[in-house]
């Protein structure tokens, strides 16, 4: 079974959902499998990766504000060397994610028609994250 994998840099502009959908794609057409699967691993203890609604920036809003509320910045937390949002960021990456898995059939991931894939910076200011796209298939 062939294997592609590829690393992708993204520089995100901090705090936000940032949909890299075009560029995983772009590798999984690269790659030439037609059926398998696209595994996503995001290199970051700060930062999410996630499957969301693609279509209604509304939505990618209220999440923002609720993880807000849930996981609030401040200097309240015994981690604080690199920052007050730095902990917070680590608490919402573990509530969250750091992988997934797409399904691949002719040559093209199977998501929904509203699902975008997105790399959720939760620090105040940009990083460059690295994304490890790793594909399998025939």
């Amino acid at each position: 079974m062939p294997h592609y994998q590829k690393a992708l840099t993204c520089r995100t502009v901090g705090k936000s959902l940032q949909n890299i959908t075009a560029q995983v794609q772009a590798a999984v057409t690269a790659s030439g499998i037609q059926v398998g699967i696209c595994h996503l691993f995001l290199r970051h203890t700060s930062a999410s990766l996630t499957i969301q609604e693609n279509a209604d920036p509304d939505v990618l809003e209220d999440l923002a504000n609720f993880f807000s509320k849930l996981v609030p910045e401040g200097d309240h937390y015994i981690h604080s060397t690199e920052g007050y949002d730095d902990m917070p960021a680590h608490i919402r990456t573990v509530l969250t994610k750091t992988s997934e898995q797409i399904p691949i059939f002719g040559g093209r991931m199977v998501l929904g028609v509203w699902q975008g894939i997105y790399i959720w910076e939760h620090r105040q200011i940009g990083h460059s994250r690295e994304l490890v796209i790793h594909i399998n298939g025939d």
